[in-house]
């Protein structure tokens, strides 16, 4: 494996990173989580983007709001990367406008998995809805497994083979069976 500084593949894949907060932001925003601070993108060394928000009210919000961007960046992703696939699969064309989409689907792919922070947020509570008996946020538990696993599977480019697999493996298969 060839090994990249995180910030420099963030740069390369920003529109990823963006898309990445504004799932955090559209989840704060519909379940009414105030929303303190907001930065789409930086240049900075430990952490891409951010959004900072006030308390959550609920496991299924704090649920939500960790997730979103899994859930936003995977659908768009498929939405971007479906029509600049045809041309592709169909005509064999690699016009400069399918390749561009490509890119952009796959670097929004690729920035799906919340972070460990989301995690660690997830499972604060995700205990404490236990503890209160709401047996549904034992659903956590593996998802912020996962959560983690992705997270150190970066190192080895999960992160990027997610991806290519939702942004080209996918359409490539949706296509070839229609």
């Amino acid at each position: 494996m060839i090994p990249i500084p995180g910030f420099i593949i963030s740069i390369l894949t920003f529109p990823g990173v963006i898309v990445h907060e504004l799932g955090h932001l559209l989840f704060c925003r519909l379940r009414k989580v105030p929303v303190l601070e907001v930065k789409f993108f930086q240049f900075d060394m430990k952490t891409a983007g951010y959004v900072l928000h006030g308390p959550v009210d609920s496991f299924g919000t704090s649920f939500l709001v960790s997730v979103g961007p899994f859930i936003v960046n995977t659908l768009l992703c498929l939405l971007i990367c479906m029509p600049a696939s045809l041309p592709l699969r169909y005509f064999g064309d690699r016009n400069l406008a399918s390749m561009a989409l490509l890119w952009l689907g796959v670097s929004i792919g690729m920035h799906a998995f919340p972070s460990t922070q989301d995690a660690a947020n997830l499972m604060e509570h995700a205990k404490k809805a236990v503890a209160a008996r709401n047996f549904r946020a034992y659903l956590a538990y593996p998802v912020v497994g996962l959560i983690y696993v992705a997270n150190l599977l970066s190192v080895v480019w999960f992160d990027a083979l997610y991806g290519y697999f939702i942004g080209i493996l996918v359409p490539s298969w949706v296509l070839g069976a229609l």
